[in-house]
């Protein structure tokens, strides 16, 4: 397991955050290699899913600088898009996506895997959707929760002490979200009581989340 090797800050002040990175793993290494080939997507669209919090707006801003906005077109949140508008679009990409050409990415909650998750009430579009390529992302292992844990607190200013994660995934849900919220647990509890992240932080930090019967596992 990947552990990180930098020292906590003593004080309250934080490093200015980094820049977001994309952590891969096994929840999401086959999706980012077939979004670098959208010339193999069937009719050139994919419709990438996944969990909250789980990266899928970063994947596909990721793609689209990969590949450039004329060459894929990425539309997040697409069920909140006016089905017929989307529709339109699916045709447009049909007419002009050649193995050069345009591609589509439209990204969606997790239940929107194919037409029936997605409640499509348009047929054509329903069975477009369903015949497009499916990607999803799914729940971290241990490895990729390790590296969720550090990539967090390095876009946060955060400094972990060796160890850190070790202790920490074995005693956190295995999701994107908790993971996120844990690590910004222990941010804002080291920040109150301007200490650094040790211990007694990531211990104050799982109660909080879990709740006093996670004394059991500390």
């Amino acid at each position: 397991m990947s552990e990180p090797s930098q020292i906590a800050l003593p004080l309250a002040a934080r490093a200015p955050a980094a820049a977001q990175r994309i952590v891969v793993g096994n929840a999401n290494a086959q999706v980012i290699e077939a979004l670098q080939t959208p010339e193999r997507w069937p009719f050139h669209v994919a419709v990438l899913t996944g969990p909250p919090r789980s990266g899928k707006s970063l994947l596909g801003r990721w793609a689209q600088g990969l590949h450039g906005a004329e060459r894929l077109e990425v539309v997040d949140d697409a069920r909140s898009l006016d089905e017929t508008a989307l529709f339109h679009r699916w045709n447009a990409v049909q007419q002009g996506g050649t193995r050069e050409g345009g591609a589509l990415l439209l990204i969606a909650n997790a239940d929107a895997g194919g037409g029936a998750g997605w409640r499509i009430a348009l047929p054509d579009l329903a069975s477009r959707i369903g015949g497009s390529l499916q990607l999803e992302i799914g729940a971290p292992d241990d490895v990729m929760a390790a590296e969720l844990i550090l990539a967090h607190a390095e876009h946060r200013g955060l400094s972990l002490p060796e160890g850190a994660a070790d202790y920490l995934v074995p005693r956190t849900t295995r999701s994107f979200a908790a993971i996120e919220a844990l690590v910004a647990t222990i941010d804002r509890i080291s920040l109150e009581r301007q200490t650094p992240a040790t211990m007694s932080v990531w211990r104050a930090a799982l109660e909080a989340l879990h709740g006093p019967e996670q004394q059991r596992l500390l």
